[in-house]
């Protein structure tokens, strides 16, 4: 970067500079509703919820069907996060659940439906592909992303910011649950998912939540979403409620490890 770059960037102000930054990567179930899609800045999603208590900002980078793999891009390639990260007060990777869903066709094929030319064309394609997933959901297998891979991937990211700060608190989380219909309500990837994460989060120190004890109740005794896998209000509050705890207790440890002299 250049001088000339660097005079022309605003200085922010100290009290903004001293504010904690939370910084999320997740899934739609960090800002979808009872009703649908939320902006990143409404209150009552869990990451505003978690941000207002802790009395820190919060970068939320999220897109629908994210994957552990996806949120790994996204640390690499969002230039949100390379700003948000010198000021975090911690990093919650809030991905897995779509991990762990039933993905007997292709991710990738519908991840390129999008792509398809012309629209008629495509139409079709996302009506076949709509059609045929609760069909072979029942199957279970594969899933959309298996275990170890989604392991591996939160492990680059976690190791990748350990790299640029050691102190920083990483947490991550067990997936949701779900009752969806486009699924045909089959979660069989769930617990090799929940054994998988749980194992590399015990050596590596990685402190979890687990979203599918948090919204269980919401998910399925309601009020929740009509679509089976996003939740209420309820929901956002338990997981907030959840998250809240573990970022305390974790930004607690490190402050610790801080004044004894040695990497939390």
């Amino acid at each position: 970067m250049s001088s000339e770059d660097s005079n022309d960037r605003p200085v922010p102000s100290a009290a903004a500079a001293q504010r904690k930054v939370l910084v999320v990567v997740a899934d739609s179930l960090s800002y979808f509703g009872p009703k649908g899609g939320l902006p990143a800045d409404h209150p009552r999603i869990w990451p505003n919820l978690v941000a207002a208590e802790l009395d820190w900002d919060v970068e939320l980078i999220a897109r629908i069907g994210w994957t552990c793999r996806d949120a790994y891009w996204a640390l690499i390639g969002d230039p949100r996060i390379w700003a948000a990260v010198p000021r975090a007060g911690a990093v919650v990777f809030a991905t897995g659940g779509m991990d762990s869903l039933p993905s007997p066709l292709p991710t990738a094929l519908r991840e390129l439906i999008r792509y398809v030319r012309p629209a008629s064309v495509r139409r079709r394609v996302r009506e076949a592909y709509t059609w045929l997933q609760p069909k072979l959901s029942p199957l279970g297998w594969p899933v959309a992303l298996p275990p170890a891979v989604s392991v591996d991937y939160l492990e680059q990211s976690r190791n990748s910011l350990a790299q640029l700060r050691p102190e920083l608190p990483f947490v991550a989380v067990l997936p949701s649950v779900h009752q969806c219909d486009a699924y045909a309500r089959v979660h069989s990837g769930r617990e090799p998912m929940v054994e998988a994460v749980s194992a590399w989060a015990a050596e590596k120190s990685v402190p979890l939540v687990d979203l599918g004890e948090a919204v269980r109740d919401n998910v399925f005794h309601g009020p929740a979403n009509p679509d089976g896998i996003h939740w209420g209000w309820e929901g956002h509050s338990a997981v907030a409620r959840a998250m809240v705890k573990v970022l305390t207790e974790a930004t607690a440890s490190t402050a610790v490890a801080a004044d004894e002299g040695h990497p939390a």
